[in-house]
């Protein structure tokens, strides 16, 4: 898969508001490696809450989140659409969810921690709505997550 389908950032929560960094996952081959390029981007030191957010082509997306010392939480916002490259695979399994390829077209279906924003804004609920919306872009759905949560700015910026 091109380089230039896939975009990812990450966002970690200051004092004085959001940070954020483009984040490689071009050598990701195990879950842990996700957390380690966002310790890489952002520069962490251990206890700061941040948030990867992925997404490939107009197909799907992501957001991984990190804080301190408690197991990273994933949202996958479609595992039907998750291609069968290495990154898709790695995000499926980390949201606990095998791709089936021979189901074809059985619609959205979000996977993964749905209330891992429940406390910085973004209710389960909104955040599954958000995903199910016929025609919406995962951009375009990252974009609205950002917003409602005070990191849109950070995030256009990467863009």
């Amino acid at each position: 898969m091109p380089s230039s389908a896939t975009f990812a950032a990450a966002f970690v929560r200051t004092p004085d508001g959001w940070s954020g960094a483009e984040v490689d996952l071009s050598a990701a081959e195990i879950v842990d490696d996700l957390g380690d390029a966002v310790t890489e981007a952002l520069g962490l030191t251990g206890d700061e809450l941040a948030l990867l957010c992925v997404e490939v082509e107009d197909e799907w997306f992501a957001i991984v989140r990190y804080s301190g010392d408690e197991e990273p939480r994933v949202f996958l916002s479609d595992a039907h659409a998750v291609s069968p490259d290495s990154l898709g695979e790695l995000f499926a399994e980390f949201a606990g969810v095998v791709p089936d390829k021979e189901a074809g077209d059985l619609g959205v279906r979000p996977a993964g921690d749905l209330d891992l924003l429940a406390d910085l804004g973004m209710t389960a609920d909104e955040l599954l709505e958000l995903s199910m919306e016929e025609g919406v872009l995962p951009a375009d759905i990252l974009s609205v997550i950002a917003e409602k949560l005070g990191f849109a700015d950070e995030l256009d910026r990467l863009r």
